[in-house]
């Protein structure tokens, strides 16, 4: 419509999660209770790890080589 300004349906589905030690942090997630895990080791220098929270449509990502995602690592300050 013309002149419309509605806001398009906007949907959060991956936030990248910075990590220390990638199998630690799978294994948190998975005790807090998320699930439908996606662990792919691309390369050699390349995993990603999915995990989604229960009853969520959004997931986290986090892992090794996928360049700003897992280059800036925690934050402790």
């Amino acid at each position: 419509m013309a002149g419309d300004s509605a806001v398009p349906d906007m949907r959060l589905e991956l936030v990248p999660v910075p990590v220390s030690d990638v199998d630690r942090a799978k294994v948190f997630y998975e005790q807090a209770g998320f699930g439908n895990v996606h662990d792919t080791q691309v390369t050699e220098t390349m995993r990603v790890v999915q995990l989604t929270p229960p009853g969520s449509g959004c997931s986290i990502v986090f892992g090794t080589g996928m360049g700003p995602i897992t280059e800036n690592g925690p934050r402790l300050d």
